[in-house]
């Protein structure tokens, strides 16, 4: 399999730089770089001319009219030249074997669903400060754990576990029933396959992860978890949003079993 890492971004060159920092250090080195971004900042556009990257990358933009992530990520998916499609956000930093983990457990039928430690301020601090300070991240999860988390949300999520060690177990029998937007993969043909993203939705959460894992498992796939194995690092700002209004868009479209989305990668008038 060949990876497109897709990066949702929206104006934070900061954070996008921390991303961008670890991919240096990915044990995989042969894949894509794709910057999916809502809207067109001038100082995003700036900042990617001069990023020194490694990889062949590409920068998707769009005019900035209010929450579009999902148009952006059917664009983004459009531009992909590689057939197992890799989705982060531009806030969350990679552990060093994170596409090599997302790679080695692609096969066709099957959604990769990971998840993230939501880091403190602290730590994000230490990470912005350096980015030789990625690499330090586990070590310094480790010692939360055992002293206590403190901000940290979710510390045991920030854990590699090699599938090849004594503790290789751990992973395959953890479970996730869930697709989170900031770790994810799938195919190509997957993608096609519901259409992509829901564009009807316009505010954050649900329509980009929530709504693709019912629309898969109704088109036949399974949701596979990749904890432990697909690590990544959340970097701490504020949250907080109101998700009534795309809850109640997915039931009307569950009830009407509408796995193949109408205003997605393609475009269904009738």
């Amino acid at each position: 399999m060949k990876a497109s890492l897709i990066i949702s971004v929206y104006k934070n060159v900061v954070y996008l730089k921390a991303v961008l920092d670890s991919l240096q250090y990915q044990t995989e080195k042969d894949f894509e770089i794709i910057i999916a971004e809502d809207g067109e900042s001038a100082d995003m556009k700036a900042f990617i001319e001069q990023y020194p990257f490694e990889q062949p990358y590409k920068h998707i933009t769009q005019k900035d009219e209010g929450w579009r992530k999902n148009q952006c990520l059917n664009k983004a998916i459009g531009a992909s030249e590689g057939n197992w499609l890799i989705f982060i956000d531009g806030d969350c930093v990679l552990h060093h074997r994170f596409i090599e983990m997302h790679l080695r457990a692609a096969e066709e039928g099957k959604i990769l669903a990971g998840k993230r430690v939501k880091l403190d301020e602290k730590i994000t601090n230490f990470i912005l400060g350096d980015s030789k300070n990625i690499r330090k991240i586990e070590k310094t999860l480790y010692g939360k754990l055992i002293a206590g988390k403190g901000k940290i949300k979710f510390p045991e999520e920030g854990i590699f576990i090699s599938p090849d060690g004594m503790l290789g177990f751990i992973p395959r029998m953890r479970k996730n029933d869930k697709l989170l937007g900031c770790n994810m993969s799938f195919s190509r043909k997957a993608a096609y396959a519901i259409n992509g993203f829901d564009e009807d939705y316009k505010l954050p959460a649900v329509g980009e992860d929530y709504d693709l894992a019912w629309r898969f498992r109704a088109a036949g796939y399974q949701l596979v978890s990749v904890r432990n194995l697909a690590v990544q690092y959340h970097l701490n700002h504020p949250e907080g949003y109101n998700q009534d209004f795309n809850l109640d868009l997915c039931r009307q479209k569950q009830a009407k079993n509408e796995f193949v989305c109408k205003n997605g990668l393609i475009k269904h008038t009738v």
